[in-house]
């Protein structure tokens, strides 16, 4: 099993194993071969860079990365990747690096035009996804420390004016007029059914129940006339003719 460097980590090249040329120079603070599986994953994922797009036209057993250099801590990495990139390309390898390295954010500064482009390119694309086996996640799950953390992170996040619908009634709501098919309202049923649903077997304590009662005392049960009707005439198959929901539901 490879092992991964704890503080240190490579400077590696790509190329084919037939060929002496390298196509691609990138850092990494795991193992490089961890790092070269990890690149043939987003590449089949459908990611678009000259990189990824010669990375799927190859088979994966004919490609191998080799380590170029190393350092002892992630700061000093970027400067041996720019070094690298550099002389190779002036070596004569089609290296197809978008930056010439270093440790900003790919190394690449977007224009405005560069950012105007990348948002045509996308509009109306469709995600890709990966199920099952496919999923590079199945089969695992995070921790309850980072879930924790999560959580945490998350807190207050989506409550008032932090919620980006809040506020937003009626045509301004962005599920107004959005109406959940048949065909799906059954399978959400059928989910919740039984041992499914998340309180099957559960009974609220008695402090629980004392708060609701607490809650409800003085409030008139039903709450409205409409909801009366559900509960005394709908759910239990009643129509009777002084019902004005009953004559409704009827027409």
């Amino acid at each position: 099993m490879e092992a991964v460097l704890p503080t240190g980590g490579f400077i590696y090249g790509v190329r084919l194993r037939s060929e002496d040329t390298y196509r691609y120079v990138g850092l990494t603070t795991k193992t490089v071969g961890i790092r070269l599986r990890q690149h043939v994953n987003i590449a089949r994922s459908g990611r678009k860079t000259p990189f990824y797009n010669w990375l799927r036209v190859h088979a994966g057993d004919d490609i191998v990365a080799d380590e170029l250099d190393r350092a002892e801590g992630l700061e000093e990495l970027g400067q041996p990747e720019i070094f690298w990139i550099a002389s190779l390309r002036r070596a004569g390898h089609p290296l197809l690096n978008l930056s010439e390295g270093g440790l900003g954010p790919m190394g690449i500064e977007w224009t405005a035009e560069m950012r105007e482009a990348a948002r045509i390119r996308s509009t109306g694309r469709k995600g890709v996804s990966r199920f099952a086996a496919d999923n590079p996640f199945y089969g695992r799950t995070h921790g309850a420390e980072l879930r924790a953390k999560w959580s945490e992170l998350r807190k207050g996040q989506n409550v008032g004016p932090e919620n980006p619908n809040y506020g937003k009634f009626g045509v301004s709501h962005p599920s107004f007029g959005h109406v959940v098919s048949e065909q799906t309202r059954a399978k959400l049923s059928e989910q919740k059914r039984g041992a499914a649903n998340p309180n099957y077997g559960r009974r609220a304590s008695e402090e629980t129940r004392a708060k609701m009662s607490a809650t409800r005392k003085g409030r008139p049960m039903p709450s409205s006339r409409r909801n009366a009707h559900t509960r005394h005439h709908t759910n239990r198959g009643v129509k009777k003719e002084t019902c004005q929901y009953c004559i409704e539901d009827s027409d």
